[in-house]
């Protein structure tokens, strides 16, 4: 339901009580315009991008439980469109607003390693898949392909999970490598429960990859597990 029928046709949109809706907005830009992105809160980003959205209404409660709802603007910007929609006070303009925000930021991020050598790159890598998958909801597995410079010349979503897993099918990571003539690849899943560290399935799985990859000359540089507490790499921990 959209925000202009969910508040009916014949009552205009009102502020909370006491809230100066314009001047408050006005005191957040003035803030955002001198001091930066750091100087809103989480909540206070929501908040003024909800009311870009929503122009004439008090949009901070909104914001304060959607960062409750969400555990952060991580998880606030990365919930999909279903999720959001099941908000009371949301409409389609607010979430697609949420949308584009949450696209601008990952389109963004992922600039920084598309152009150039992911290996010379790993912190804006990790800041890119962060920002991508730690907060999904189900395991989803990735493969980065790589060239012989080491760029990136396939991001491979190679499946979705349920909550706790997900499965990675050998001879497909194998096939795809050979088919789009990479040079090397760096595995990635993510974890909704949060902790990045690796199973006994992943460390199993991704030694089976590295198996199969070494004879056709395919390195493996990495498995990287994403959680919202952090990442894990299996190459760091020795366990490829």
């Amino acid at each position: 339901m959209s925000e202009g029928r969910s508040r009916g046709k014949s009552q205009p949109a009102r502020q909370s009580p006491g809230h100066d809706g314009a001047g408050h907005r006005a005191r957040l830009r003035q803030r955002l315009a001198t001091g930066g992105p750091d100087a809103l809160l989480d909540h206070e980003l929501i908040e003024y991008l909800l009311a870009l959205a929503i122009p004439r209404r008090d949009t901070k409660p909104l914001a304060k439980a959607l960062i409750a709802r969400f555990g952060g603007i991580g998880g606030v910007l990365s919930a999909d469109w279903q999720a959001l929609s099941g908000v009371p006070g949301l409409g389609e303009t607010s979430i697609a607003a949420i949308k584009v925000a949450q696209a601008s930021a990952l389109r963004l991020l992922k600039s920084a390693v598309t152009d150039r050598p992911v290996l010379s790159s790993w912190q804006a890598l990790l800041d890119y898949l962060r920002a991508d998958m730690a907060f999904l909801p189900v395991e989803r597995v990735r493969v980065l392909h790589l060239n012989s410079r080491n760029m990136l010349i396939r991001d491979d979503h190679m499946g979705d999970g349920t909550i706790d897993q997900t499965a990675i099918y050998v001879r497909e990571v194998v096939k795809r490598a050979v088919e789009i003539g990479s040079s090397s690849l760096i595995l990635v899943h993510n974890h909704p429960s949060g902790a990045p560290e690796p199973s006994r399935q992943d460390i199993a799985i991704t030694r089976e990859i590295v198996e199969a990859t070494r004879p056709l000359g395919i390195a493996v540089h990495d498995h990287l597990i994403i959680g919202s507490e952090g990442h894990s790499s299996m190459r760091a921990q020795g366990l490829i």
